[in-house]
């Protein structure tokens, strides 16, 4: 006689799958996994960047915990998250491509927060690499600093919201600039786009943003300093941690 499955079993394993999405099922948590994607954040830093209570965001952050989805570590008074692995932004960047497949009324959604981004045409990672090679582009990551320092782009500087009019006499004359910030859809590197152009710069924005450039494998730097890329000849692209193209 055959082994009859013990549907009780399965029942249980599918529900440890569905908790895990789950635990994405409030639009608060999906944008604390976003944020939490740039690097590890405190608590009151989670809830500011997301305009919560400070105890709406830990709650959220339980949630994710609970689901797996978020580590957590204690300094002092002070409790830090961070992603529980590349898995869980694997997780996130395909949940938005679904959305962005089946959703027909994403694009406006996202006109509403980003605004007509139709004459802000992308600039690809490969496209940007080989810029950088060549130190023929000036790259702006318009983040908070703490996100910049957690990871960016090598040969990026750091220009934080608000500060971008101060910035603008320091960047290199006739050199065109690329902005990006926390992906496709972070509202800063259009923002920065449109004021630069409205200066008379030739800017444009990265096709997405740090997570996508970390996740496919192109070097990164942490800390203040910028670093850069460097070309072998005939090889590939390498990096060093000496800054050249921006100021």
């Amino acid at each position: 006689m055959e082994d009859v499955p013990d549907h009780g079993a399965k029942a249980a394993l599918f529900d440890a799958f569905a908790e895990v999405a789950g635990a994405l099922a409030a639009g608060r948590r999906a944008e604390i996994v976003d944020l939490l994607s740039q690097g590890e954040r405190p608590v009151e830093e989670v809830a500011a960047q997301t305009l919560q209570s400070t105890a709406n965001a830990s709650h959220h952050l339980r949630a994710l915990a609970r689901a797996g989805l978020v580590l957590s570590r204690r300094d002092g008074t002070r409790i830090f998250y961070r992603l529980a692995g590349p898995e869980v932004e694997e997780l996130w960047a395909a949940l938005r491509r679904v959305a962005e497949a089946r959703r027909d009324d994403l694009g406006r959604l996202a006109r509403a927060y980003l605004g007509d981004t139709d004459g802000l045409e992308p600039v690809s990672r490969a496209v940007l690499a080989e810029r950088l090679a060549e130190g023929t582009v000036t790259v702006i990551d318009v983040r908070p600093a703490p996100e910049y320092r957690a990871g960016h782009g090598p040969g990026a500087r750091s220009v934080p919201p608000g500060e971008l009019s101060a910035a603008i006499g320091t960047l290199p004359e006739g050199i065109p600039v690329v902005a990006y910030c926390r992906g496709r859809y972070c509202v800063f590197a259009p923002a920065a786009v449109r004021a630069l152009r409205a200066r008379g710069i030739d800017a444009a924005r990265l096709e997405d943003g740090f997570p996508e450039w970390r996740r496919v494998g192109l070097p990164t730097a942490a800390g203040d300093e910028p670093g850069r890329f460097e070309a072998s000849p005939g090889g590939p692209v390498l990096f060093s941690s000496v800054q050249t193209i921006t100021c």
